[in-house]
């Protein structure tokens, strides 16, 4: 990923971190920043759960209130029958981005997927499909034996990911089974990547640990006595296959126990409350390391957004 200014590459703007850190309050604040300059600023979803429509309250998508006349893109867009895989979000972002950028506007990514901008901005390799008898052998391998075939069939993938690490370890291993290609050399002509195409004006939110905790935790709190359960009720009562993305969401879990009897409202909470800091320390670690080091990053206690964008003004003064 990288940050291009080219006065030629028109903006995009771009807020990321980990959930409840204020991303989306910031998305609207800098676009009527925006309109107060003339312009139309759009927010776009980059959050693997806010895309789908069954997540509101779980998710956390702005509600109508929130969103405060800004227009909003790829929220609650996609069925939960249907996966959402960053291919999927990167080629609708890119149609919307392109579609804003037509009408004179300013598209501003907002959200915590690292995947998803990832592939956005540098691509997707190039991966045949995988064989599916091969696919089916590798994930037959439990993790022992899976780490010892990778360390033999492509001891690089081995040594970039941690021996505990089953699902890239099983995809580095399909790939290089499948293909005779290292699941690296495929990366390395990645295409479809926007990065040098805009103007990218990006901001990722490291707010304090603890202050960011306990945000995590108030939200759960409060999404159960915001209409969480209705939510997760509605969800089950589709029977949808349970290895879906939406399924796996963050809180589902936890309530659809509670609706069965399996756990009280105090332990539900509990649970939720924790799975949620978890998933939140994965995000703060990707957006800490993963993204280039030229992009500013911030803790929300302080962050004032015209400091910040100020470059996304100066390039269009």
């Amino acid at each position: 990923m990288s940050t291009s200014k080219s006065p030629e590459n028109k903006p995009v703007a771009l807020i990321a971190g980990p959930t409840a850190s204020g991303k989306s309050q910031l998305a609207v604040d800098l676009a009527q920043r925006l309109a107060r300059d003339g312009r139309r600023g759009v927010v776009v979803n980059a959050d693997s759960q806010q895309v789908y429509r069954e997540l509101h309250i779980l998710s956390a998508r702005p509600s109508e209130d929130e969103t405060q006349g800004i227009e909003h893109r790829l929220f609650g867009t996609w069925d939960g029958a249907q996966s959402c895989s960053a291919a999927d979000w990167s080629a609708a972002a890119r149609d919307i981005i392109r579609e804003i950028h037509a009408s004179g506007g300013v598209p501003i990514l907002c959200g915590g997927t690292g995947l998803y901008l990832r592939t956005l901005l540098e691509g997707i390799a190039p991966v045949p499909e995988i064989d599916p008898d091969i696919r089916a052998a590798v994930r037959d391998l439990d993790q022992v034996r899976a780490r010892a075939a990778l360390e033999a069939e492509d001891p690089q993938a081995a040594a970039r990911l941690a021996p505990a690490d089953a699902t890239r370890t099983a995809r580095a291993l399909e790939v290089i089974r499948s293909t005779g290609r290292t699941l690296a050399q495929w990366q390395a002509h990645k295409r479809g990547g926007i990065a040098k195409e805009v103007g990218l004006h990006p901001l990722v939110l490291l707010p304090d640990r603890g202050w960011l905790n306990a945000r995590c935790d108030l939200r759960f709190e409060r999404m159960l006595d915001t209409g969480a359960i209705a939510e997760v009720e509605a969800l089950l009562a589709r029977e949808l296959d349970p290895g879906l993305p939406v399924m796996r969401a963050i809180g589902v879990r936890e309530i659809a126990s509670l609706i069965k009897g399996e756990l009280s409202r105090a332990q539900a909470i509990a649970a939720g409350q924790l799975a949620t800091r978890q998933y939140a320390k994965r995000q703060y670690t990707w957006f800490r390391n993963q993204p280039p080091a030229d992009w500013v990053r911030a803790d929300n206690k302080t962050i004032a957004e015209h400091d910040f964008f100020v470059s996304l003004f100066r390039a269009q003064g």
